[in-house]
């Protein structure tokens, strides 16, 4: 159920990728407005209520928090089909990022409740395919309806299922127990917590690998479906089906050998719980820059669509492009007791949020912008390109993080667990 929920969070929040075109046209707004709508102001609005809301699940409990933000994101992107103005459909897209940052963060902690370490990775992989299958449906059911019916009733119809989930949640599924904070760590303040979070060793290093690593993957999820239309001729009912379809459940297919290769190899030695997320980031970047300066033109047929040779490497890109996310959240929950592992989460996720969703699609915007001066209609191709070498910082980071979570995961960090607060009752 959970992860049900968890797709139709990024089917709501990729969405607006597969419309940015008709958008433009309509509202007659820039690449780098475009790039505020999808990144910034989700962004911020996100980030700000991100951790209030995870603590409030660590108070009173995952379900009624990750109910109500179902359903309040789900009408909020219901709403974006009804907006008459560039302002109005901004606003509306504030909603769903309010909605949405009651969800993740609790959902993570309501698993890792459910399930001992031992398979976790396994069951956060099953949860996180949420991205990969949102990409499936939201770009190939959403650029089919807008070419049948309107971008409008891309929201209206996509949007409407998850009031009904949210309900579904709410009335039938039973919460697994957790740790409840203690009344002494509910009333600390949010910089208090974040400073007593930040204390441990090796999490900063996760939340900056996590955050990095999101710019270049928002970057893509955003605006590849307008490089395909743009560069290679595609139609939106085409690139969404291309980029849902196959970079979808190519996606899907990564993240379960992810998190099946991180349970496995985390036998032999704990270092491999972000080792995997290392190796998996470092393998995307050739294929995702080979992918967007590969020149136009070379297609092959598959039936009766015909598709950009370069694609074969985006499949490439899409598995290994997700193979920091997994990892992460399992690093997490070794880190943290349940009662504040809902609030690590969420801080990780403001900084994947605030950095990612908010970065990502806007640099990609301003540069095309730049870059369309002295290219012309190239121009995204190598706005995209670009984003392609930031990846190489959250390798650093995950590197840099491995000696740090083995030494305290297997009890060896002692003066730095003997400073942390947090591990008590770990």
């Amino acid at each position: 159920m959970l992860a049900l929920i968890y797709i139709f969070n990024y089917i709501d929040r990729l969405l607006v990728s597969i419309l940015i075109e008709p958008i433009k046209l309509e509202f007659g707004v820039s690449d780098t407005l475009i790039g505020l709508l999808s990144g910034v102001a989700f962004a911020l609005f996100y980030t700000v209520f991100g951790l209030p809301l995870g603590r409030l699940s660590d108070r009173i409990g995952r379900k009624p928090v990750i109910a109500l933000a179902c359903i309040a994101w789900s009408a909020m992107t219901m709403l974006c089909g009804v907006a008459t103005s560039f302002t109005m459909l901004l606003l509306f897209r504030i909603g769903v990022a309010i909605g949405e940052a009651g969800g993740s963060a609790p959902s993570v902690a309501m698993v890792a409740d459910l399930y001992p370490p031992s398979h976790r990775s396994r069951a956060l992989a099953v949860f996180l395919m949420g991205p990969a299958l949102g990409a499936v449906f939201g770009l190939g059911m959403g650029g089919w309806i807008a070419d049948m019916y309107g971008w409008r009733w891309a929201f209206i119809l996509i949007g409407a299922p998850g009031v009904l989930l949210g309900l579904i949640l709410a009335l039938t599924v039973r919460a697994p127990r957790h740790q409840v904070a203690s009344a002494r760590e509910s009333q600390k303040g949010f910089v208090k917590t974040f400073l007593s979070l930040a204390k441990t060793p090796s999490y900063a290093l996760i939340v900056a690998a996590g955050s990095l690593a999101a710019i270049a993957a928002y970057a893509v999820g955003t605006w590849t479906p307008s490089f395909l239309i743009r560069s290679h001729g595609l139609s939106l009912t085409e690139a969404g089906a291309l980029l849902g379809i196959g970079g979808g459940l190519m996606s899907v297919v990564g993240t379960l050998t992810c998190g099946w290769a991180t349970d496995r190899l985390v036998r032999r030695n704990t270092g491999w719980q972000l080792g995997t997320a290392l190796f998996g980031t470092a393998m995307s970047i050739p294929f995702g820059l080979l992918f967007f300066l590969w020149p136009a033109g070379s297609v092959f047929s598959l039936g009766e669509m015909t598709i950009p040779t370069p694609f074969l490497l985006y499949l490439g890109f899409a598995f290994f492009g997700t193979w920091w996310s997994v990892p992460c959240f399992g690093a997490m929950t070794h880190l943290f007791p349940a009662s504040k592992l809902a609030q690590g989460t969420a801080i990780f996720l403001m900084g994947v949020t605030l950095l990612g969703v908010g970065l990502g699609p806007l640099v990609v915007g301003i540069l095309s912008d730049f870059f369309e001066q002295a290219i012309g209609a190239e121009a995204l191709r190598y706005a995209m390109a670009s984003t392609m070498v930031i990846l190489l910082l959250p390798c650093v980071c995950l590197a840099w993080a491995i000696p740090r979570y083995r030494r305290q995961v297997d009890g060896t960090d002692v003066d730095s667990a003997a400073e942390s607060p947090l591990l008590e009752g770990a």
